[in-house]
């Protein structure tokens, strides 16, 4: 079977995209869509295929499209190729709200078509690394902050970029949330620039997830506690670290045989971490998560594979964002006595 392909959306993302599928070997890049037809006439002229205007046109001319449209226009963009049956590989977040997001699902599910969302951390080589350890989370730990690239306006920074993390503690975590409390803050416009959330899982597993794009410098790392090992990822750097705790009993064993007063007496002369077995992650990063994620999405079409990052994946994890943004808006800065909340913050002080 045939991979042609049509990208829907030649923004930053879009072009990303039709560059990864001019440059493999088993795919076909026919065409971009955009509604500014100069951008698309531009990014055609750069990867040799088709532009157009209306994804329409597009829908007949391909076996399957990536739609990399600003996310309040996920639904309109995806409905064309999903009507006609065709899978369909949808920009994280999957959609701006719930109600959009069980519309395309009980659309591919009337008509066959295969729907997934582009979470590429997914196919991040410390993500593939650190799922070979089946890790059952009990505390996880996100934080994810950049400077403002002007880009994404649109959505706040909960669906902008922590998103990411949500998707990967959903994955972690295994269970659903039970409880969530969030705090942000609004400079630039009407969305979060800033927030900081802890969500409660019905397992048990807890975890604090971080995210701003206003910050000088740009970071992201996780750090995953279980009972059975440690892990700690800096996808920046590339590079992360596990300590499991069967490779360590005979130190646990030992601080847990010594009197207080004698480790008092260790700590002047012992390094602890020489005392730790660390492990590195092994990582294969031969090939960028972007395209990992669109080989997946090749496998999907052509082999019937399973989506990496499922409709339903997708949907979960834009609920849990929209669930911290309401709660958000509802936090009272100070206290309940007084009327300021959440996202009124830059309106108040301006009255």
């Amino acid at each position: 079977m045939s991979f042609r392909v049509a990208v829907v959306g030649t923004g930053r993302m879009g072009k990303l995209h039709a560059r990864v599928l001019s440059q493999m070997d088993d795919a076909e890049l026919v065409c971009v869509v955009d509604t500014d037809e100069a951008c698309a006439n531009e990014v055609a002229r750069q990867r040799d295929c088709k532009a157009l205007i209306d994804a329409n046109q597009a829908v007949e001319l391909v076996d399957a499209a990536i739609i990399a449209v600003p996310t309040l226009h996920h639904l309109d963009a995806a409905r064309p190729f999903i009507e006609a049956g065709k899978p369909v590989l949808i920009e994280k977040p999957f959609t701006d709200d719930v109600k959009a997001g069980k519309k395309l699902i009980r659309l591919a599910e009337k008509t066959g078509a295969s729907l997934q969302v582009g979470h590429t951390e997914r196919f991040n080589p410390l993500v593939v690394a650190m799922q070979k350890y089946d890790i059952r989370a009990k505390f996880i730990e996100a934080h994810r902050i950049s400077p403002f690239t002007f880009r994404s306006a649109d959505i706040g920074v909960v669906l902008d970029m922590m998103i990411h993390d949500i998707d990967l503690t959903l994955m972690l975590a295994g269970g659903s949330v039970e409880s969530l409390h969030a705090v942000g803050i609004n400079v630039l416009g009407e969305h979060e620039d800033i927030c900081s959330a802890r969500l409660v899982f019905d397992n048990g597993c807890c975890a604090s997830i971080s995210a701003s794009r206003l910050a000088i410098k740009t970071e992201r790392k996780m750090r995953v506690f279980s009972e059975s090992a440690y892990l700690s990822l800096d996808y920046g750097k590339k590079v992360g670290v596990v300590i499991q705790k069967s490779k360590n009993l005979d130190l646990i064993q030992m601080a847990r045989e010594m009197e207080v007063e004698d480790l008092a007496e260790l700590a002047g002369n012992v390094d602890y971490k020489e005392l730790v077995n660390t492990e590195d992650l092994v990582i294969d990063d031969s090939l960028d998560p972007l395209t990992r994620q669109v080989s997946a999405f090749r496998r999907t079409v052509v082999d019937g594979e399973p989506p990496v990052v499922s409709a339903e994946d997708g949907l979960a994890a834009v609920q849990v964002a929209n669930d911290i943004v309401k709660a958000i808006r509802n936090y009272r800065w100070d206290g309940k006595i007084f009327g300021r909340k959440g996202l009124d913050q830059i309106q108040k002080d301006e009255e």
